[in-house]
């Protein structure tokens, strides 16, 4: 149970992150920020492993990056697509501009 509480905070830290990384506002929901970030999380760890950098002496800073950098791509996908699923949707949630 630690374990997926933790994944989710990791998630939440690194979508947040991300967010603050890339310009402009993205108007995505909060929990589709932590899947982003469990995502970019995943990967990272994943891209670590497999250049052989997952697990070091000290404080793991290229796995690290690598979650960051991860998370900033995926939140900077994930947006645009949101905003056009909104769209054409047609919904207008609160606190989400929908005009173009």
């Amino acid at each position: 149970m630690f374990q997926i509480i933790w994944i989710v905070v990791v998630g939440l830290v690194l979508g947040v992150l991300a967010k603050l990384i890339l310009p402009g506002k993205q108007s995505i929901p909060l929990w589709l920020t932590v899947l982003l970030g469990i995502g970019g999380a995943l990967l990272g760890n994943a891209v670590a492993s497999w250049i052989g950098v997952a697990h070091t002496s000290g404080i793991d800073w290229i796995r690290h990056a690598l979650q960051v950098g991860f998370a900033v791509a995926l939140v900077a996908v994930g947006a645009p697509l949101w905003e056009r699923v909104v769209r054409a949707r047609g919904d207008s949630s609160p606190g989400q501009d929908t005009r173009v």
